[in-house]
């Protein structure tokens, strides 16, 4: 099993507008046959030190495999994704473990 788990920072003049345009978009993600499970998630209201709530959206993917992550890499819906949203990243980082 292989989690991606990627956090956006989205610029600081992201209108509400195109953050619900985002989360669609994320939402599309679920068509790529090769995720088992995803969730779509933004910062709880949780209040420790050791929480990072800096960020904008969260998006965990899960996948059986190796395989099965490469094959979301260059989907096309993937790809339409990072095309159309990538203008209002303002920093992504990503976690991948097995």
């Amino acid at each position: 099993m292989i989690a991606h788990h990627v956090l956006f920072w989205l610029k600081a003049d992201t209108t509400d507008d195109q953050k619900i345009a985002f989360r669609k978009g994320l939402q599309s993600l679920e068509h790529i046959e090769t995720i088992k499970t995803i969730h779509i998630g933004t910062p709880a209201a949780i209040e420790r030190t050791v929480v990072d709530t800096t960020y904008t959206f969260s998006l965990v993917l899960f996948f059986e495999d190796m395989a099965g992550h490469d094959v979301y890499q260059v989907h096309d819906v993937h790809e339409a994704f990072l095309d159309e949203f990538r203008p209002l990243f303002e920093k992504v980082v990503i976690y991948d473990a097995e």
